[in-house]
């Protein structure tokens, strides 16, 4: 069986983690990425680091599976090989700065009418209208303007999530918008303009607390390794030296911890703690009374306590540790991709149909598919092949 995308051509230009991120969603499920870079200079993540024996971690996360294609887009030869490039495309992903393609003269719009059939992926910070619309946005800052994190941390110690999740959720957006475009164009026959503001992305993430704010409640407080709509749920020390992470979601669960794990019938019976939001209000009581029976008991025997109990419990694990992670390694979720360095590990696509082949793809060298592709759209031209 053939990768699902495969026969798909998208053309991306862009840079850090949004679109890089679901481009490279798209070539791990067959489709031709070509990655349009500064000549000289490419995107900014090849530039992080060189923790990768001389490579960035973030480019190579983002970037495997696709072509590189140094073009300077205000040069009328390079600008022309783009547009060449785009008459064959099925998909144009772009995460320039606010105005950047009408300002080459590729606003979305345009290029819409001039290409029927093409999707237009146009990732921003704050979307067009509004005050903010001429901003740049990174990551955090759109995680602070849209206020998760005063979520995060603690009361008074805001904190950033240590993922980008700005960034990745706005990536997996417009990865499922894209292939939802490529379905509806199956029916149609006519391509789209996907507009995805970052801000709009964490707002629906946000939309559980905005939910209670815009019906009188007040804010959720920050509760660190915790949640603060549900007790307990959070993190506790060991006697080893650990710390594991327990957490109930629901009142059946609270008297399952209770009676079950904890061996206190009187929790259960106790009316203050009945409900979740009598916990909630307790939540250092409740937290108090856990974190105690954790203290006296190591982690191993913790968590199989807990599972006999059927409560949800997890080691809070390291880098490392994720990094040689059984559960990963058993169930094969690592292979191998090309590299200018030679094969590095990567991670199999999160999502994957019975039957797809997993795609090897390679890490591309600045510019390294320049010189092909400026042959290839010469030989699309009539007058000059």
């Amino acid at each position: 069986m053939g990768a699902p995308l495969e026969g798909i051509t998208v053309v991306s230009l862009e840079q850090a983690i949004s679109a890089p991120l679901c481009t490279r969603h798209l070539a791990d499920l067959g489709a031709r990425v070509i990655k349009i870079e500064n000549p000289g200079v490419g995107d900014t993540t090849r530039h992080y680091d060189g923790v990768v024996r001389g490579m960035a971690a973030h480019f190579v996360w983002l970037n495997h599976g696709k072509e590189s294609a140094a073009l300077n887009l205000t040069d009328d030869g390079d600008l022309e090989v783009f547009r060449r490039l785009l008459a064959k495309a099925d998909v144009l992903v772009s995460n320039l700065a606010p105005g950047a393609l009408g300002r080459l003269g590729l606003a979305p719009a345009d290029l819409i009418v001039q290409h029927p059939r093409l999707i237009v992926v146009d990732i921003s910070g704050y979307g067009t209208g509004g005050p903010l619309d001429h901003k740049r946005a990174y990551d955090l800052l759109v995680q602070s303007e849209g206020g998760v994190c005063s979520l995060t941390g603690l009361p008074g110690a805001p904190a950033k999530p240590g993922v980008p999740v700005a960034d990745i959720g706005t990536a997996l957006y417009a990865y499922s918008a894209v292939l939802a475009a490529l379905y509806d164009r199956d029916r149609t026959g006519r391509g789209t303009i996907i507009a995805i503001a970052m801000l709009d992305v964490v707002a629906e993430m946000m939309s559980f607390a905005l939910n209670a704010v815009i019906h009188g409640a007040e804010a959720p407080v920050p509760v660190g390794m915790g949640a603060p709509i549900v007790a307990p749920y959070g993190a506790y020390a060991t006697r080893d030296g650990q710390t594991v992470v327990l957490g109930t979601t629901s009142d059946r669960e609270w008297r399952r911890l209770a009676g079950d794990l904890l061996k206190r019938p009187d929790l259960v019976v106790d009316e203050r703690y009945a409900r979740n939001a009598d916990r909630v209000a307790r939540r250092s009581e409740v937290d108090e009374i856990v974190g105690s029976w954790c203290a006296e008991r190591d982690l191993a025997d913790i968590q199989r306590l807990a599972d006999e109990a059927n409560i949800g419990n997890a080691r809070l694990n390291s880098v490392h540790d994720v990094a040689e992670h059984p559960q990963l390694a058993q169930r094969h979720r690592w292979r191998e991709v090309d590299t200018p360095v030679g094969p590095i590990p990567a991670l199999v696509p999160p999502a994957l149909g019975t039957g797809w082949p997993v795609r090897h793809g390679s890490v591309p060298a600045l510019g390294a598919d320049t010189d092909a592709i400026r042959a290839e759209v010469a030989a699309d031209d009539p007058v000059r092949s």
